[in-house]
């Protein structure tokens, strides 16, 4: 347990006397414990029902997962609105009567001992058509990807107060159900992030314009959640580096949403970066050009913006994306360059070697690569491609790797459209 007279810094600075290795414990600021330090990263399931609550596949996915030995497993985006879908199949923490099935999530999903922490997300200018063809964010300023985003409305004052009534209700929920924490999503471009950036909200009142009034939102949903949760409860948030576009979020402004976070106490910092628009996971820097090949040898994409976190708070700090090795995984946390290593796509690729990966037995995770030859599709073929997989494996399905690339990048079209209508018809 946290030693109540002992402030983080010094934890901080009694702990890096010890050789931190992916198997050690993490304490973090709050007090809970994590066992070890891996981390199932957000990843979206698409398999509730047509109510919007969980099934027994999540079950099955959770148990799975929790039975890999990870410390942590952070569910995939839970909105606090269901007319603001990221997936059609997402659950939405809403209504007490969901609670019998949210303990029965949550309760398979830590049974091995480790934590199990909600991701919750409202997807504003980022829900698709097959949702809504005007959905709620900052400005009216409508992404342009595919023809599948309506142009959006500009939130009123009010809207602005139900949206943040919407994730303190999610987190009641998640805490009542026995999850043992959450992660407020504020990056990728979804709501949250579409207020920090100057690209997609160009708002003239409290919520926009200066860094200050930007990031009000973000700061409002913190302080009111933890008011709920209590002080014990962790609460994680995942921010962008930067959005990799002209006039979008920048690293600079990122770096001072750090210090506010600091400021608030939170228990974890998730680093990542993009949005629908620009996808940072493609190794691509801003202007399109390929990054340099040491970077790629680093392996983890935002390892050098997580310096500079370091540099500037003592926030617990977590990087997912590029993480194969564990030689590098104990390397960045020896050199304290990271708390937490954050990986998704090996949880399905690799699932069965997570826990030899965390007690050294498995040296390197797969990389798995899935191209189609054509670049407008690659991103979507990717993305279908491991959305086809984890409904596999809620059915009880083993992992596929032959599929037809072309297919994967039509998947997800399909697959929203299909669930969006049986949805509407169950209405």
């Amino acid at each position: 347990m946290f030693i109540n007279c002992m402030n983080y810094q010094d934890y901080v600075s009694l702990q890096s006397n010890y050789l931190i290795m992916i198997s050690t414990k993490l304490v973090l600021p709050c007090g809970a414990t994590l066992k070890n330090r891996l981390v199932k990263s957000a990843m979206t399931e698409r398999i509730s029902n047509r109510r919007f609550e969980p099934i027994k596949g999540h079950e099955r996915l959770y148990n799975d997962w929790s039975e890999t030995g990870a410390g942590l497993l952070i569910t995939g985006n839970v909105v606090v609105d269901r007319k603001h879908l990221e997936s059609a199949g997402n659950v939405c923490f809403d209504d007490e009567k969901m609670l019998p099935k949210l303990k029965s999530w949550a309760e398979a999903g830590k049974k091995n001992g480790n934590h199990i922490w909600v991701q919750i997300s409202h997807s504003g200018r980022q829900t698709n058509r097959f949702g809504t063809n005007r959905p709620l964010a900052p400005s009216e300023v409508q992404l342009k990807k595919m023809g599948l985003f309506g142009k959006p409305k500009a939130m009123t004052e009010e809207n602005i107060q139900n949206v943040i009534q919407g994730f303190v209700k999610a987190a009641k929920l998640a805490k009542e159900a026995g999850f043992t924490g959450l992660q407020i999503h504020s990056a990728h471009g979804y709501l949250l992030s579409q207020f920090l950036s100057p690209r997609t909200n160009i708002r003239t009142d409290q919520w926009g314009g200066s860094l200050e009034n930007r990031s009000r939102l973000l700061i409002t949903i913190i302080r009111e959640v933890r008011n709920t949760v209590g002080a014990d409860f962790p609460i994680s948030v995942k921010l962008n580096s930067a959005d990799f576009q002209r006039g979008g979020f920048t690293e600079e402004e990122s770096l001072e949403v750090v210090k506010m976070l600091d400021k608030e106490k939170i228990d974890l910092l998730e680093i990542s970066g993009g949005t629908y628009e620009k996808l940072a996971f493609f190794i691509l820097n801003e202007e399109g050009a390929e990054v340099k090949e040491s970077t790629k040898r680093r392996e983890a994409y935002f390892i050098d913006f997580a310096r500079k976190v370091r540099a500037i708070c003592k926030l617990p700090l977590m990087i997912t994306g590029g993480f194969r090795s564990y030689d590098f995984c104990n390397e960045v946390l020896k050199n304290g360059e990271v708390d937490l290593i954050g990986m998704a796509r090996p949880f399905i690729t690799n699932k069965e070697d997570i826990s030899g990966f965390l007690n050294g037995d498995i040296p390197n995770l797969e990389n798995l690569v899935l191209r189609t030859g054509i670049k407008q599709f690659e991103d979507s073929a990717e993305g279908g491609f491991y959305a086809r997989q984890l409904i596999r494996f809620s059915k009880g399905k083993r992992l596929k790797v032959n599929m037809s690339p072309l297919w994967c990048s039509m998947f997800l079209v399909i697959y929203e459209f299909k669930k969006a209508m049986a949805k509407k018809i169950a209405l």
